[in-house]
Order: structure tokens, then sequence, then C-alpha cells
């Protein structure tokens, strides 16, 4: 059976419950009251433009190859310059994707788009922040001329919203490796020429803490990486063209696409952020599960694996000055929120390490403030525990006081 959209995955962290009860907690039972996945009204950030689109206020318009793509970047707010190319034969439309015709991505904080050429459907995940990763599908035509009629019985006759597809998407998308809730995914594989992954040689589930060797892949990497050995713009056996590039442009014709980058910052912010994405659901679940059923949960240790993700604890060092050329610096940067000195969460290193002040920007996510009131103060108490005697302290938790209005008053400066 092919593979649905593989964004970001990783391992398990250490709770109050164990490997076999998560399996049957979130795998087996997201209906269960606490959760209701299925039926529980919707927050995610599709959800509201979905039904402007449905009663007609709001529409999208088809332009070029790529359909409905730019529309519905504009729509969610995602920005252009935030284009990855993935060209391993790793989702639901393997058939299609190779190294001649990558699978491009865009993301925001909390959405992430996939597109690839001769696809008659632009894929969505969109995470809700209480219920996790909410899974779509834009027709870019109708059904029944792209013979896909079967995955879509509900396609509305008068336009083409989003249709959730969680049934088709959870088939890989809720697993270990997600974390055992609806989530998402994100491999570094050893792709052969034809794009397919070389299974005898592995794969490797990547975030912001694997090695830098370890990653990215089966997808394309451009900008200005210097002495930075990885995985990217390369296939196996034969790894001879493992080459820095500035624009994707000499290994595929880039007319039919919307940008000619697949940024290597892009590709390092989107790998914190789907782990973040899970962790941060996983918690709430968990607490509210436990709450439910009146059963004992270690608290302290989750909150402590979301504490040491969302502060960059095991992050590994750059070897030296890496630079993104798409223009998505830029456009993330610019988001902000600032404190009263300019210096903002989301401004990058990107010489020794990612971020200049390593706390997650996710703390301002919806997700992050929709945490169960116990598992918040947890998280909040975890960091400051962290933070206390970090070097950098001072001024995170300055760029906190000035930006994050829960932020408890025991967060001080030295």
């Amino acid at each position: 059976m092919r593979r649905h959209i593989s964004l970001i995955g990783a391992a398990i962290f250490a709770s109050g419950i164990s490997a076999a009860q998560l399996a049957g907690v979130f795998s087996g039972t997201r209906e269960h009251p606490a959760i209701a996945y299925e039926t529980h009204p919707l927050r995610d950030p599709v959800s509201q433009p979905n039904r402007r689109l449905h009663d007609g206020r709001a529409q999208l318009k088809f332009d070029g190859p790529s359909g409905y793509l730019r529309s519905v970047l504009d729509l969610l707010n995602i920005p252009v310059e935030s284009q990855m190319a993935v060209f391993s034969k790793t989702s639901l439309q393997a058939t299609i994707i190779s190294p001649q015709n990558p699978r491009t991505i865009f993301f925001n904080d909390s959405v992430a788009v996939a597109w690839v050429r001769g696809e008659p459907f632009v894929e969505v995940a969109s995470h809700d922040p209480e219920q996790g990763v909410i899974f779509y599908l834009l027709p870019q035509f109708s059904p029944e001329q792209n013979g896909i009629s079967h995955l879509l019985p509900q396609f509305p006759a008068d336009g083409p919203p989003f249709i959730r597809r969680d049934g088709l998407c959870l088939q890989c998308h809720e697993s270990y490796g997600s974390l055992g809730l609806p989530g998402t995914l994100l491999r570094s594989v050893f792709p052969a020429a034809n794009g397919l992954p070389v299974r005898t040689l592995g794969d490797h589930q990547a975030d912001h803490r694997t090695p830098y060797d370890q990653r990215w892949g089966g997808w394309f990497v451009t900008g200005k990486t210097g002495s930075l050995r990885h995985m990217g713009n390369t296939v196996f056996p034969d790894p001879a063209d493992a080459a820095s590039y500035t624009t994707i442009d000499p290994k595929i014709d880039t007319s039919v696409y919307l940008s000619r980058y697949s940024d290597v910052v892009a590709l390092m912010v989107f790998e914190h952020q789907m782990r973040m994405i899970n962790l941060l659901t996983r918690l709430g679940w968990e607490v509210r599960f436990a709450a439910y059923e009146k059963k004992p949960f270690d608290l302290a240790a989750a909150a402590k694996e979301v504490v040491d993700y969302m502060l960059f604890v095991d992050e590994p060092a750059l070897p030296g000055k890496i630079e993104g050329t798409s223009g998505f610096v830029e456009k993330f940067t610019e988001r902000g929120p600032r404190d009263r000195r300019g210096r903002s969460l989301r401004q990058f290193d990107l010489e020794t390490r990612l971020m200049r002040y390593p706390c997650s920007y996710m703390i301002y996510t919806d997700a992050f403030d929709a945490l169960p009131v116990e598992a918040k103060t947890a998280v909040y108490q975890g960091m400051w525990q962290v933070l206390s005697v970090a070097k950098n302290r001072n001024a995170i938790v300055e760029i906190l006081r000035d930006t994050k209005k829960d932020l408890p008053e025991y967060f001080q400066v030295r």
C-alpha cells in the first residue's frame, strides 16, 4: 500500500505510560471520550477558511501547472519561500515522485502543504491546538476525471474545498513514529536513482537533535552550507553528487514550481517544528486521558521531554556558518514577536546553532496555549529549572517576559 505524506517522526518519549499502553491508549482509541479526535469540533487553521469556501465567501484560484497550490498558500498565510523538495518515494504519490519530479512541501507554524507535479490533489496537514494533526486533501480537478473517486467519496459537486481524509492518512501518521497519535513524520532515507529508499541501508527519523550527516536523505538542499556534511542532493549506492546548490535548477526543471529552492534553513526549522507539534499534542492527550480515567500519571517526566526539546537540549553544533538563499530566513524572522530591545525567539544564529536564543518560537502557538493548565504549569516549571542555570538565561527570559503574557513571575533575570 502506498504511503501518505511523510513529514517528520520521532521515538516515544519517557512518561508514566508504557509503550504497550501507548499503543492501546492512543493508536487504537483516538475516539476515547477524553480525546474524540474524529468528532470534536475543530479549531485547526484549515477549518475556518474551509467553511468560507463551502458557503462561497472565499474562493480558490486555479493557476498554471500547480493548480490551486499558490491560492492555498495565500489562503493559509504560508510563504512560498518555505518550499522544500523531497524526491524519495515515501508518500501517497510515490509512483510519480522521483529525483526528476520531486514533491514540494510548504509550511508555517501550524500547517504543512504538499504538492507534486501530476498529483490530482493538494495535501494538507493542519495542527489543531487540542486534537493533533488533521489531514485534508484538496482535489485539483473532479475525482472522476482523475480516477480518485474511491479516495474522496464525499467530494462536493459545488466546488473543491478541503476534504478531511484522516482514515487514509492515519495508516502511516498514527504510529510510534508520530508518538502514537495523529501526527507528523519526517525521515531521512537512502534513495536509489529512481527515488526508491534502499531499505537495506535503513533510514533516520529526523529532528533538530539528529546528527547532520544523517539528515535530508531523499531531499534537495539549497543554500550555502560550507563544510556541513549531510545526505541531501544524492542517490545511493553512489553518493557522488552530494554537492552544494544555491538553487535546484541544476537538478530539475523549476519552471513548473513556485520556487527554485529547497532551503537548508527551512529544512532545519521544519525538523524542529514537526516533532515539537507531536510533543505538545501528546502532552495534552496524556493529561486529558489520565484525568478522565483517574489514573496515576508522571506529569513531571512527560513535561521534561517537552522542555528539553523546546530549549534545544542536545542540539548538535554547526561546523560553521550556513546561509539560506530562498528568502525564508527573512520571512520567518519578521513575524516576531519582539521584546522592547527588538529581540525575538525567531532570530537565527546559523554559525554555531540554529536559533540565536534557543527557546522554541512554538511557545507562542495556540497548541502551547491550549495545553491543560497543569501541563502548562509543569512545562513552565521545567523550563525555569533549565534556564536558571543556562549561560544565555537573561536574554531568553527578557524576551519571554516582554512577549509571553502568561509567563510565571518566577522567570527573572539575574
